[in-house]
């Protein structure tokens, strides 16, 4: 692709950690909360929507599988897209996509029709929202990226809890083409996060010229970047970043799908098995921002990424735990803990990323890890599903989405301990042999020669056999 100078403020900027940056996570917040619950709150017009159209539970389903789809398969177009434009422009066309797609949606005669509004027009715009974002955030702090991650990464528990409850409302009071029309309304806050995004300039330069023209300083210049930078790939780290994501993405999403028919399966009623959801999301509220400040801690930082593969560990031998469960109480005790282990993979998968890969390459990056979990996403929860349908059996769809799980954790650990971890431990050197080698590496300095020993040296006879043959000239 042809060469673009990247959005990624001028090199050499420290990031605020502070100051204006806690605007754009206040932006993050919202438009994480919009993109991770709006496919799930969606949800609660299906039953309006199979008795208009005239259609199953399953054709109603693929308007949260698009929408998924779009947000995670459509990576490297955002990629592209922030590369080119900049962060702040391409969110304020995502907001609209996503406000026309819902407005559109309730103006539409068969389900068709639906997918291609709500599904991709919507999802695309939330798309053009939520990696910018991330890109945004990732350039506001450093010092306090952990903490920052986890607090935005906490939008998403935050809106599923807010926005199931409202869809349900506005269905009782508009139906469902009042409702897709309110929230096409509410999708335009997307606009307004947009337009916190502001992008990093230089300050000032100093001693300017006696004040005139008051130029702000862009730092120096910058070689062009491609649109989408592939070279990430021959980064280790993103390498095994990419594979565990994606095998972790396969059994990460069933357990929350399947947990509800889990609990009726047992005889609970509807209401008690609902609200296993929402004990999981109150707990996911405050274990994301819980884990992005431990992660932000000196002594644990540099030890994130074993951190992230902890919290893989522990939710998928939550989902192997789960699987024992025989009563409402097991189940009660499994949403807690998941929600605890679900968090922390929240609140860690894109602090990860970023410290394996830097600022100035993580647009690309981000694109691409989403289009490769985008296959995990359309492949994990079906599979559960087809095996359920097989067996009968739930015990064994938790099974399988533990394994999954708990396969990624061993990928994270074992790659970056043994690909990463040694090729990255700088070796030690003592002073003494960093002295020698400098004197070694040291341009000659001006030094006079005398004639004489240049007289000495043109008389001097060649060695021979590897001895020097010695006249009065030469001896000492």
């Amino acid at each position: 692709m042809g060469g673009a100078v990247v959005d990624e403020g001028p090199t050499g900027i420290k990031a605020p950690d502070g100051g204006w940056g806690w605007a754009v996570l206040f932006g993050c917040f919202i438009i994480t909360g919009f993109s991770y619950a709006f496919p799930k709150a969606v949800s609660v017009f299906f039953k309006e929507l199979m008795h208009e159209f005239g259609i199953g539970y399953s054709d109603t389903a693929w308007i949260s599988s698009i929408l998924l789809a779009m947000l995670y398969g459509t990576g490297p177009l955002c990629s592209v897209c922030v590369n080119r434009f900049g962060c702040r422009p391409v969110m304020l066309v995502g907001g609209l996509f996503a406000s026309l797609g819902m407005v559109a949606a309730s103006f539409c005669r068969s389900i068709i029709q639906i997918y291609l509004t709500t599904g991709v027009i919507t999802g695309l715009g939330l798309a053009l929202n939520f990696q910018p974002s991330l890109i945004m955030l990732n350039r506001y702090f450093n010092k306090r990226r952990p903490m920052a991650n986890g607090l935005a990464a906490a939008g998403s528990p935050v809106f599923l809890c807010a926005l199931s409850p409202l869809g349900q409302l506005l269905q009782d009071h508009y139906g469902w083409r009042g409702g897709f029309l309110i929230l096409g309304g509410l999708l335009l806050n997307c606009c307004v996060c947009a337009a916190l995004m502001r992008p990093l300039v230089a300050p000032q330069a100093e001693g300017g010229g006696g004040g005139g023209g008051g130029t702000e300083s862009r730092g120096p210049p910058r070689p062009p970047q491609r649109l989408l930078d592939l070279s990430v790939f021959r980064d280790r780290g993103f390498l095994i970043y990419a594979v565990a994501a994606s095998i972790m993405v396969l059994g990460l999403f069933v357990p929350p799908v399947f947990v509800v028919s889990y609990a009726k399966d047992m005889g609970v009623p509807d209401t008690k098995a609902a609200f296993l959801l929402t004990i999981l999301g109150f707990i996911d509220i405050f274990a994301r921002p819980t884990a992005g400040f431990i992660t932000g801690l000196k002594k644990v930082r540099p030890y994130s990424v074993y951190l992230f593969s902890f919290a893989m560990f522990f939710n998928g031998f939550t989902d192997l735990t789960g699987s024992t469960a025989s009563d409402y109480g097991g189940l009660v005790v499994f949403c807690i803990f998941f929600g605890i282990s679900y968090g922390m993979v929240g609140a860690l998968q894109f602090e990860v990323l970023m410290a394996v890969v830097g600022t100035q390459k993580f647009s690309s990056a981000i694109g691409l890890v989403l289009l490769l979990e985008a296959v995990a996403v359309l492949i994990g929860p079906p599979s559960g599903g087809k095996l359920l349908d097989a067996t009968k059996v739930y015990k064994y769809v938790f099974i399988l989405a533990g394994a999954e799980v708990l396969a990624s954790s061993l990928v994270l650990l074992l790659g970056n301990f043994f690909c990463i971890g040694k090729r990255k431990r700088p070796e030690v050197t003592k002073p003494e042999e960093v002295a020698s080698e400098e004197k070694l590496h040291k341009p000659p300095v001006d030094v006079g020669v005398d004639s004489r020993e240049v007289e000495h040296f043109l008389k001097a006879e060649p060695e021979k056999n590897g001895e020097v043959v010695h006249t009065p000239e030469t001896s000492v």
